[in-house]
């Protein structure tokens, strides 16, 4: 995409005119014009493709040395913060591929915006719900395909594709990121693009409202230029509306929720159908749970290389926490690991190097404890469904 002398489209919002300049992300040509627009002093203000959290992980790419890792676990966002470091290890890796950092000329909005005085303004939508709205919009099975992709790019050693650097120079960095792993996934461009253009779109009609630039340079991806005026150029509606509804995360369908509940008050009727015939029957069907689930969520933990009193953690912990839905094995054992292995400042600063090999996840301990919070919650699903089976079976 040659980008040099572009004709950069305009549209008026109340009293702002916004130039929207479209970049490719891994172009020192896009860096060169987004200096070249601002030296320009045409502009009072700029605009940027970012959210915060990406803008202060750029500004401050250590910021995770802040990260308060039992908070993190507590509030059930482990599973967001495995796909955002395999994220982040994927895109250094198309870094290493490329003689430019990927985001570049973000960075260059930022650093020139700053120098000649112009006011920042922050336009995408918020990365983690933007990722959290890209599953809802999954089956299963794709949700499981893309992550399992991310996860294989960690530790693959293979030079990026020039089909992928291609892509990265039309379109947008998570797009292409996401996409790679699922081929022909339709039901990702309305979460990644078509969403995020009306949220920009909406962000810049509040922000004409509000601070009333004269005229303000909005630096985006190729790809979401001519979504963005579209939605511009349609008839005003409450911006402040369009916000919260595309910032807004719906619960998942009501059967998540009841089916947990259904498979426990299952296995509990096994257990007491079981203890009512013999109760020799019942302490074997009881000793097939434990050691099923406490086995399988223990084989979990040791896969991570957890701690041992973890081990034993998930051990114990697992048959319990698996009759009751609102807490899980996975959630116990994190929390610790987190007590037995506290991380260091290290691992929170050494997180963009550890997350690009397949060793540096099991020897980060942060990375180790997110490892530890994924297995052993998956071995106590497993164990779960086949304990469950083996009750019924012995019933019949």
């Amino acid at each position: 995409m040659d980008l040099k002398n572009q004709a950069l489209p305009a549209i008026r919002i109340v009293n702002t005119d916004c130039v929207l300049l479209g970049t490719a992300h891994i172009s020192k040509q896009s860096v060169a014009q987004v200096k070249a627009e601002i030296a320009s002093g045409d502009y009072d203000a700029v605009a940027i493709e970012l959210c915060e959290s990406r803008y202060h992980k750029m500004r401050n790419p250590e910021r995770f040395a802040n990260t308060d890792l039992w908070q993190v676990i507590r509030q059930g966002e482990s599973g967001m913060m495995l796909v955002s470091l395999a994220l982040s290890a994927y895109q250094k890796r198309l870094a290493d591929g490329v003689d430019i950092q990927p985001g570049a000329e973000m960075k260059a909005a930022i650093d020139d915006a700053g120098k000649a005085g112009l006011k920042l303004f922050l336009i995408d939508r918020d990365i983690g719900v933007t990722l959290k709205r890209v599953y809802q919009s999954l089956s299963l099975w794709r949700a499981l395909q893309i992550f399992a992709g991310l996860l294989n790019s960690v530790i693959s050693r293979e030079k990026v594709s020039e089909d992928v650097i291609n892509k990265l120079k039309q379109g947008d960095m998570l797009e292409s990121a996401l996409t790679e792993f699922a081929d022909k996934a339709p039901s990702l461009y309305v979460p990644l693009i078509q969403e995020r253009d009306r949220y920009m779109a909406a962000r810049l009609q509040k922000i004409a409202e509000s601070d009333k630039p004269e005229r303000i340079l909005v630096v985006i991806g190729a790809g979401h230029q001519a979504g963005m005026m579209q939605y511009l150029g349609m008839p005003a509606h409450d911006p402040s509306e369009t916000l919260i509804a595309l910032s807004e995360t719906r619960q998942g369908p009501v059967f998540f929720k009841v089916f947990p509940w259904v498979v426990v008050s299952l296995i509990l009727l096994g257990f007491a159908t079981g203890f009512n015939r013999s109760p020799e029957l019942g302490l074997t069907m009881v000793t097939d749970w434990v050691l099923l689930n406490g086995g399988l969520s223990g084989v979990g933990a040791l896969i991570a290389g957890a701690y041992p009193l973890t081990i034993l953690t998930a051990v114990i912990a697992a048959p319990i926490t698996s009759l009751n839905p609102m807490i899980g094995a996975g959630m116990i054992c994190a929390l610790t690991e987190v007590s037995m292995r506290k991380p260091r400042v290290a691992d929170f600063a050494g997180l963009r190097e550890a997350t690009t090999s397949f060793r540096g996840w099991w020897k980060n301990r942060v990375t180790r404890t997110l490892l530890v919070f994924g297995l052993t919650t998956i071995g106590s699903a497993i164990g779960t469904y086949l304990g469950g089976a083996m009750i019924f079976g012995r019933l019949t």
